[in-house]
């Protein structure tokens, strides 16, 4: 069992408190127990075991290949290093088929040690929500940027831009908070988009490339870190500088999302 970090032990009515009181909270990926141990004995609020294992530990271009097994086994690892933080688990590729499929992976999921189970999607996926939820599963509805749907989505792009696209992203933001989503991710969404969402669910906000308006922030641990292959994104920030150990570097991201001063306006889209 987890032993409580220095915020104590985060749990949902926690995290639903500072929204309600407009306190930002921190969010970021990890996928052992090590860098759990260190993110949440930073102060992290909440931990994402995601799917974006695929890419930054498994070397693929998309999270698609990502297994059930595989999560299961990351999540199982977070949890022993975890010291208080929340934890979600992303529910990878085509593990929300049908009813019975969505409830057996998601159980496996809680079993191994999360707290909450993300799902990619949209409007469609408010029978799966309202299932999850009636059997005591909090579920993140992860909108906008869905990395699951690539290939559908033409790529790694900005969501909502023109109008009807973002009047398609609130309706699926209000329709799955009404199902019983307890929390919504945005990626890579406008950042006035993101701030009319915020404003109108009473549900808290994760933002990845959303502006600074969100409820919260997330990252990938390997951007944080500096240590992402490729191109880091433009909503990223290295804090691994200046001299800073791994746990200073997590507690700096902490501070600067709780104080607002992450992302900027110019990490955002327009």
């Amino acid at each position: 069992m987890s032993s409580q970090g220095p915020l104590g032990k985060i749990t949902l009515s926690k995290l639903q408190t500072l929204k309600n009181e407009q306190k930002k909270f921190a969010m970021v990926t990890v996928y052992d127990a090590t860098f759990a141990h260190w993110a949440s004995e930073a102060g992290i609020e909440t931990l994402l075991v995601g799917d974006s294992l695929g890419m930054v530990l498994q070397g693929r271009d998309s999270t698609l290949a990502v297994t059930l097994d595989d999560m299961v086994y990351h999540v199982e690892m977070v949890a022993r290093g975890n010291k208080g933080s929340w934890i979600i688990a992303d529910m990878p590729f085509m593990t929300t088929n049908t009813p019975e499929s969505t409830l057996e992976n998601a159980a496996r999921l809680m079993q191994a040690g999360a707290q909450m189970v993300k799902i990619e999607g949209g409007v469609w996926l408010a029978e799966t929500i309202t299932l999850l939820a009636e059997r005591g599963v909090p579920v993140c509805a992860h909108l906008g940027l869905t990395p699951q749907s690539v290939h559908k989505l033409g790529g790694f792009k900005v969501q909502g831009r023109d109008e009807g696209a973002a009047e398609e992203i609130i309706q699926a933001a209000q329709e799955l908070e009404d199902a019983g989503a307890d929390m919504l991710l945005l990626e890579c969404v406008p950042t006035q988009l993101a701030q009319r969402i915020t404003q109108q669910a009473s549900v808290p906000v994760v933002g990845i490339g959303a502006g600074p308006y969100t409820d919260a922030q997330v990252l990938v641990m390997h951007d944080l870190l500096g240590i992402t292959v490729g191109r880091i994104p433009k909503f990223s920030k290295n804090y691994l500088t200046d001299g800073r150990s791994i746990p200073s570097a997590f507690e700096a991201y902490a501070n600067e999302v709780r104080q607002g001063d992450f992302p900027t306006l110019e990490q955002g889209f327009e």
